[in-house]
């Protein structure tokens, strides 16, 4: 064999040795980590698709991630590397929000969503369609939605320990998009969240049958545009209770802070407990609304508020 003929084998050898490292080396830096195999994927959707109609929890690694998916099947958990510093930033799948739900579970751990923006004015951080979802330690900020929900009534939806901020529009021809909105589900719970600086909407409403609405706080002072700061609009059972809530002056709608029922009575609210909520208005607002503003002769049991000069207890509409 000539020299070059040896040469050129041995260039070929290092090449077939060199390319396995460099396809490690992509992995490695891949953002999405699938736990339970081990597995590095570039794109959230693979991990998705890696993970199936089973159970999993994929890691997503700190830094902005201009990405999204579609979760059809199984029961996935997305939990960030360090809560708060993995960013899902202006990418919308199927024209509707970074993470488009409709399998089993869902679980949502310390990710933050931000500038999702869609042509039909409802670009979401979280767009739940079927099946369970609980949402914990997450930020959702600077779109047009925090959290859309479908219609699933034997299904829940938790969210717990998690921030909306500057959310919710008026603009689109579909009516308003507001900072969370949930349809028909089995039952709904938001615990020890915030809520502030919405930019139209309400801040949170729900067409649930059962919620359960505790231990928040509900900031309008630097709001703009804003409506009701919990809507049930076909009333529901339940308890809102231990919320602290700060109306603004810049509102289009500032009649009450809590409506039952506007859009006709679908569940009965008989069931629904008000108490030991604190109301008030910004400093510097003047004028007169009602903390409960109810469309039905349900009896709410409103009991011991903490309302502001200027807030009427109750009426009926």
């Amino acid at each position: 064999m000539d020299k070059n003929a040896r040469l050129i084998i041995a260039l070929s050898a290092c090449a077939s040795l060199a390319l396995p490292v460099s396809l490690a080396s992509a992995q490695d830096n891949a953002p999405y980590t699938v736990l339970e195999t081990g597995q590095r994927f570039g794109r959230l959707q693979e991990a998705v698709q890696a993970i199936g109609n089973t159970t999993g929890t994929i890691l997503i690694a700190n830094g902005r991630h201009a990405d999204c998916a579609v979760q059809t099947a199984g029961s996935v958990t997305y939990r960030a590397e360090t809560p708060g510093q993995a960013i899902f930033d202006g990418v919308a799948c199927e024209g509707k929000g970074a993470l488009v739900l409709r399998g089993t579970n869902a679980r949502v751990e310390g990710l933050v969503f931000t500038n999702i923006k869609v042509d039909d004015f409802n670009g979401v951080g979280i767009r739940i369609e079927l099946g369970n979802l609980e949402v914990s330690q997450s930020w959702f900020r600077d779109s047009q939605q925090g959290i859309l929900g479908g219609i699933d009534t034997k299904s829940r939806i938790s969210i717990d320990r998690s921030t909306f901020t500057r959310l919710g529009t008026c603009e689109g021809p579909g009516g308003c998009a507001h900072s969370v909105y949930i349809g028909d589900y089995g039952s709904v719970s938001i615990t020890h969240s915030r809520f502030e600086q919405g930019r139209g909407g309400h801040y949170a409403k729900s067409r649930s049958r059962a919620v359960e609405i505790v231990g928040n706080s509900f900031d309008d002072s630097a709001g703009r545009g804003t409506n009701y700061m919990i809507d049930l609009p076909g009333g529901a059972s339940g308890r809102i209770a231990g919320n602290w809530f700060v109306q603004g002056q810049d509102k289009e709608n500032w009649s009450a802070f809590i409506t039952i029922a506007p859009e006709g009575r679908q569940y009965s609210s008989a069931g629904l407990v008000i108490d030991g909520n604190d109301a008030r208005f910004a400093p510097g607002v003047s004028r007169t609304s009602t903390f409960v503003a109810n469309w039905t002769d349900d009896p709410v049991q409103i009991g011991a508020n903490r309302l502001a000069a200027g807030i009427k207890r109750s009426d009926r509409r």
